[in-house]
């Protein structure tokens, strides 16, 4: 099935056909005479209002932003594909899901929470990870997180939610931060944010990129095969790369350095032809054990721990095209829950029940009336027919007399469709009892799983999320917030609740932690696969460097994959002490040790060598304190002794490797963290 945009090439060949040469028109074809001076009353006199160029041209101007997102402003997206490896007939008529092989053209904008359309890429944020399927039967929309998730159990505390991380609004800040006193407020007096909380504490909200960032669809859906039989079911999206993230301190910092950085990574990796993949699958469980569990399966801050649902594999994604345009596909994009397919369902998951309204309803206030889905990006790939007519923006040209059903006139087209001839038709799930705003008793719960998910950390995830703590709950103004979210979050550990009580200068809490003693293996990010592929490798050269060896090294870089930047004094060329040349794309000052994923330490001359030593001991300081790997050639090691780093976990001497330092130094990238090296005490 082909996607109805062309791909980029032949989007510019047709850009060039329509506009290269050709004569500049206003918006309804008036060829334009000038269009550097307005229309006046004389050389110097006032303008005159009947310039209609200049009052299109201003007017179209003046409206080319429309409201960002109040959630999910800062997005990014691509297109690619996605291809059927099992068939999940058994389980679902979604068509696309039936025949193995079958590939469906797909659209996935990632994007943060909190912040403007002008935020850093790296703040500690949950990420959006929401999938247009163009399907044969309509656009599936799969609305997504990287985090399982969400804060609250009923869409009518999301207003309360994000008027509470938002910047306050007595003085609009902080910026695309939960580091405030509201949203503390807020935590600590809607106790079912604890599980969330704890995610956002975790590495989990500041990944290393969005290839290497787990989606999830977050609500419990339905599968309804053929036969009308249907199975609770949660969407996950695997990262071929495995899950990996930034520390804190790194986050911050490439936030200044490059606010594009998750972007910009995407964005070239694609360009540059590297495989962006993922796969996808989903749990299931059956109808008859909705209420065998000790969590209501309903309940948005609730997970299906993959040790007692596993996950079961039947996609793969595939993303290999950037956008032409941000503002057209990734800015007009309109992901809606309710886009669905015959086959999937929802279910009465209170959170999924109020994002069904609020996500069209946003829509029609962002895209400029009902006609949204008519925007290019929006269009389904399959025919439509229907009698919505009129409204903002229509852009199709409907005909005949007939706009209404049922009808005679027009042998009553567009008709229905039965649910064999392919019509949705919901689930027909008996539903009874009073009229009541309540919550479930089932939906209680708070803290288990939040220490679920503690347990299932490793020591250095447990630290990364007790220093998260301490210096959100730092920043919060009010000493009585402090108190409470202590208080609060002694249920889930009292060691954690204590170490941020004595950080941030409340009393220790005085409660206990909840009984729970399961962990979740796979919830820690110690877990994940990893591969040296696409990870960046900083050079750091100076002339006079030996050659042959750099070259040896950098060649096995490429080989697996890895990206290098040839960083030193200047751009330009380079001579080293056996006459090979490498060419500079990076200085000390337009890069940043925080950007690299490891560091490849060659040393050499330089004009100013004092400055130079200094810069190569200021990247490798910074590597080394971010538990990152380093290789130190032979001409390396001088300048590499006189830094804070100590030979150790992740550090690869090529004088002591020798002719295993190449293939040594790729081991010690694939790792990427090396969380044994005590910073602090060497």
């Amino acid at each position: 099935m082909e996607r109805g945009n062309n791909p980029k090439e032949e989007q510019l060949e047709q850009f060039k056909v329509n506009n290269y040469g050709k004569k500049m028109t206003t918006n309804q074809g008036l060829k334009v005479s000038d269009d550097e001076n307005s229309l006046k009353a004389g050389v110097r006199g006032p303008t005159l209002l009947e310039d209609f160029h200049l009052r299109e041209k201003i007017t179209h101007f003046d409206h080319e932003r429309i409201p960002e997102r109040v959630v999910h402003a800062r997005g990014f997206a691509a297109h690619g594909e996605f291809e059927l490896l099992r068939s999940m007939k058994e389980f679902t008529r979604a068509k696309f899901l039936q025949d193995v092989g079958s590939k469906t053209p797909i659209f996935i904008r990632f994007s943060t929470v909190v912040g403007s359309k002008g935020s850093a890429d790296t703040v500690r944020d949950v990420r959006g990870f929401a999938i247009k399927f163009y399907t044969e039967e309509g656009n599936f929309d799969l609305v997504g997180n990287n985090i399982p998730i969400f804060f609250i159990q009923d869409a009518i505390k999301f207003p309360d939610f994000v008027h509470a991380v938002k910047p306050e609004p007595h003085n609009e800040i902080p910026q695309a931060s939960s580091a405030h006193d509201t949203l503390w407020d807020f935590v600590a007096n809607n106790q079912e944010t604890a599980h969330m909380m704890m995610w956002l504490m975790s590495d989990r909200a500041i990944p290393r990129s969005f290839r290497m960032m787990q989606g999830f669809g977050v609500h419990t859906f339905r599968f309804v095969n053929e036969d009308g039989k249907a199975k609770f079911i949660k969407f996950h999206i695997k990262p071929l790369l495995g899950v990996h993230s930034l520390v804190w301190d790194e986050a911050q910092k490439i936030a200044g350095k490059d606010p594009d950085f998750h972007r910009r990574d995407l964005w070239e990796n694609i360009e540059h032809g590297n495989v962006v993949e993922y796969g996808i699958g989903v749990q299931m469980i059956d109808e008859k054990d909705e209420f065998m569990f000790d969590f209501d399966i309903l309940d948005a801050t609730k997970i299906w721990p993959e040790e007692i649902v596993p996950v079961q594999m039947f996609g793969k994604i595939t993303l290999d095209r950037n956008v032409s345009n941000v503002f057209a596909e990734t800015e007009q994009v309109a992901m809606h829950l309710g886009n669905i397919v015959p086959g999937i369902d929802f279910t009465n998951d209170p959170l999924l029940q109020g994002r069904l309204f609020s996500y069209l309803d946003t829509q029609l206030l962002r895209l400029g009336g009902p006609n949204f889905a008519e925007i290019p990006i929006n269009r389904p790939v399959c025919p439509f027919h229907n009698n919505q007519r009129d409204g903002f923006s229509r852009q199709r040209i409907d005909v005949g007399q007939v706009a209404y059903h049922k009808n005679s006139l027009a042998g009553n087209t567009p008709s229905t469709s039965s649910w064999k001839e392919g019509g949705f038709v919901h689930y027909a799930e008996k539903v009874e009892g009073r009229v009541i705003q309540a919550r479930s008793d089932s939906f209680q719960d708070h803290f288990s799983q939040a220490r679920l998910f503690w347990n299932s950390m490793t020591k250095p995830e447990k630290e990364h999320i007790t220093d998260a703590f301490i210096f959100e709950v730092g920043k919060v103004n009010s000493a009585d917030v402090r108190q409470q979210v202590v208080d609060m979050f002694v249920n889930v550990d009292v060691g954690l609740a204590t170490a941020i009580a004595d950080a941030v200068g409340v009393n220790r809490p005085k409660g206990q932690q909840v009984n729970v003693t399961a962990s979740s293996p796979a919830l820690s990010q110690s877990n994940t696969p990893r591969y040296p592929y696409t990870l960046r490798v900083g050079v750091l050269i100076g002339s006079g460097f030996n050659g042959n060896e750099v070259k040896a090294v950098v060649n096995t870089l490429f080989e697996n994959g890895v990206a290098v930047d040839i960083v030193g004094e200047h751009l330009g060329s380079l001579m080293g002490a056996d006459g090979v040349k490498v060419v500079l794309n990076k200085t000390f000052l337009t890069t940043s040790p925080v950007l690299f994923d490891s560091l490849y330490v060659v040393g050499g001359n330089a004009k100013n060598q004092a400055k130079f030593k200094s810069d190569i001991e200021e990247f490798i300081n910074e590597a080394y304190r971010h538990y990152k790997p380093i290789g130190v050639a032979s001409t390396g090691e001088p300048i590499f002794n006189q830094s804070i780093a100590k030979i150790g976990p992740g550090i690869v001497i090529a004088s002591q490797a020798g002719a295993n330092f190449p293939a040594d130094f790729i081991q010690a990238i694939t790792q990427q963290r090396f969380w044994d090296r005590n910073i602090y005490t060497e």
